[in-house]
């Protein structure tokens, strides 16, 4: 595939919007949802809150991993942490009305990724018989 020229392919608006300056402002919010395992850690907690090891178990990532995804996660309030008066006692992780609003967007971003898996594949292959002609 060629590269495309698409400056012409989107509105000033959008433009605007995707400017150097604002995504120099918007990355630190971008590296804090963009990490290896948030949109999958609140797509697990976005229809009911779960316990850590339900979590664990469903993403099949390590306990630190999730920890630290957690506390990040809670810190930066897109989930809550429920201890539950059970024994042993148990923590439940819900998703937060701020959490939740990435629900429109994960949605969007994972419909593009499925959508695109063939073309990302075709690409890859191109690239490596490119490099291994060279």
């Amino acid at each position: 595939m060629d590269s495309l020229d698409i400056r012409n392919d989107t509105s000033s608006a959008d433009v605007d919007l995707c400017s150097s300056a604002n995504l120099a402002y918007a990355r630190p919010v971008l590296d804090k949802i963009a990490d290896k395992w948030t949109i999958l850690i609140l797509t697990a907690v976005s229809t009911e809150p779960k316990r850590f090891n339900e979590i664990k178990r469903q993403l099949e990532i390590t306990h630190k991993a999730l920890s630290d995804a957690l506390k990040r996660m809670e810190r930066n309030g897109l989930v809550t942490r429920t201890v539950l008066p059970t024994t042993p006692i148990g923590v439940e992780y819900a998703i937060t009305p701020l959490g939740l609003s990435l629900r429109a967007p994960f949605h969007a971003l994972c419909a593009w990724a499925l959508d695109n898996v063939a073309a990302m594949e075709q690409a890859e292959a191109r690239y490596e018989l490119a490099k291994k002609s060279i």
